[in-house]
């Protein structure tokens, strides 16, 4: 009797879903007790909470202070100003997923996703009608930058070009009757979260790549200064370098010399940054076998060269993860600034519960603060993985 190979399968428990989850929840005994008490655990816990978000939360404490935790005391009759710098953000995210496809096709995804949610809830007239805007221009830049592989220098440009312009349109002009000047001690909420972790990191990449580069440096000077720097400080809290800036920095400034908190405060995330970066640039940096510095020696290139063109790059891949790691830390660290007089979200969290009408309501107010921060943190964390994945971060 001959019998039909093709048509024998595997059998039904070791694949699939029925074989994922023998394999790895109930492989043995105890195994599957431990998955079952979580369960139950997971049940009890989500039952409870969701009893209590639709029965006895208070959800109004967050849609009637909304504009609050977005913008804080910015000018409610400038908020304009914000939506116009969104609008220029959702329209480059479309443009890019157009152009790059891949993680940044799933981010636009995500965000229009968001948008189209966000037209379906109970705000204001307004606030409907600029999600809408965001959602067309973030569609129109995709169909507009579809197929177009070849503009990903521009786009890339188009991003700087865009901060500036975002930093401008918020700032304004002193005396200018259609932008007047709203300085930065007016920024608050996720605006003033976004502001001092965008700048921070983006300021201090460059900056803890050429320190990370001077602690090698053969010049004596030089590597002396850069790892004073780096060891004095990651030896000191980062509270206390904002206490520095906004309180001895003035100390030593020329009494006409004003520099707003905001800026302070970036200057000083941001040199407290560096010196992360620096260290994890330095460890990237030693991991490089010293075969291929002298292999591209014995092809000519100069120290620069080999270090621009062959160690670098191969670095600055192997500490992606650690980076958007410290990226992620910086994220939550902006909170820190409520101390030092900002109003960051978590700081406009706590001037809203001040509020008498709001007395008690602080585990809903912490509940949206921390779905802030989970979503966002996640996002860079989602990103940074796709990105590993994309170069092969760990695999050779």
């Amino acid at each position: 009797m001959t019998i039909d190979t093709d048509t024998l399968g595997p059998p039904p428990l070791s694949v699939g879903v029925l074989g994922w989850l023998r394999k790895n929840l109930f492989s043995t005994w105890y195994n599957a007790l431990l998955t079952l008490a979580s369960l139950w655990l997971i049940y009890t816990v989500s039952s409870q909470m969701l009893v209590w978000a639709v029965t006895s939360a208070r959800w109004g404490v967050i849609t009637t202070n909304l504009r609050l935790f977005m913008i804080g005391p910015f000018p409610p009759d400038q908020a304009w100003r914000v939506w116009v710098c969104v609008v220029m953000a959702s329209l480059l995210l479309g443009l890019s997923a157009g152009v790059w496809r891949g993680t940044v096709r799933n981010l636009a995804a995500g965000l229009a996703a968001t948008y189209a949610v966000m037209t379906l809830l109970p705000f204001e007239a307004d606030t409907r009608i600029w999600h809408i805007v965001n959602l067309v221009a973030m569609v129109g830049g995709f169909a507009l930058g579809l197929g177009r592989s070849k503009w990903g220098r521009w786009v890339l440009v188009a991003w700087l070009v865009a901060f500036i312009l975002a930093m401008i349109v918020l700032q304004g002009f002193r005396g200018n009757p259609w932008l007047p000047e709203a300085g930065s001690n007016l920024w608050g909420g996720l605006l003033l979260t976004f502001m001092l972790s965008l700048v921070s990191i983006i300021a201090s990449f460059p900056i803890g790549v050429l320190l990370a580069l001077g602690r090698r440096s053969r010049l004596r000077t030089v590597s002396i200064f850069s790892t004073l720097y780096i060891e004095v400080i990651r030896g000191v809290p980062l509270v206390t370098i904002l206490y520095m800036m906004q309180i001895m920095l003035p100390l030593f400034l020329p009494g006409e010399v004003r520099i707003p908190n905001v800026i302070r405060a970036i200057v000083g995330m941001t040199l407290f940054t560096a010196a992360y970066v620096a260290e994890n640039v330095r460890g990237g940096l030693q991991a490089i076998p010293p075969g291929q510095i002298e292999a591209a020696q014995a092809v000519g290139l100069n120290n620069a060269l080999t270090m621009l063109l062959i160690v670098l790059p191969q670095a600055l891949r192997m500490v992606i993860p650690t980076n958007v790691g410290l990226f992620i830390s910086l994220f939550k660290d902006t909170t820190l600034v409520m101390i030092v007089g900002l109003l960051d979200v978590l700081g406009v969290g706590r001037s809203v519960l001040a509020q008498p009408d709001w007395l008690g309501r602080q585990t809903e107010v912490y509940l949206f603060v921390a779905a802030i921060f989970f979503v966002f943190s996640y996002t860079m964390s989602y990103a940074s993985y796709r990105l590993e994945t994309t170069l092969g971060v760990g695999k050779r």
